[in-house]
């Protein structure tokens, strides 16, 4: 069985027991979290698709660590200008594990 859900304007394919990376969340590590944007439903055999979303269908998912992603060096040139920057950027993210889905 497995669910998509629709966080913080992103969409992740969620399974039982999984651990998915998503956008850094201000929750404490440990701390439970129900998302009932769930777009598609599936189990097997019969797949719910909502519009926009699935009724009664909820995802759960215990918060398990913050941490921040490899750095992208972003550099900027202009020929003959003498113009060079480089800008560095660190990505936070939040793994979560799914618990429990309910459809």
């Amino acid at each position: 069985m497995y669910a998509l859900i629709d966080y913080k304007g992103k969409q992740y394919k969620a399974e039982k027991d999984a651990v998915i990376q998503i956008d850094k969340i201000d929750a404490e590590k440990g701390s439970s979290i129900d998302i009932d944007t769930v777009v598609l439903v599936s189990d097997g055999d019969k797949v719910k698709v909502g519009s926009p979303y699935v009724k009664g269908a909820v995802v759960k998912v215990v918060v398990e660590d913050t941490f921040k992603d490899d750095k992208v060096i972003v550099l900027k040139y202009k020929s003959k200008k003498d113009y060079r920057r480089t800008i560095g950027h660190r990505q936070q993210y939040t793994n979560v594990r799914v618990t429990d889905i309910t459809a």
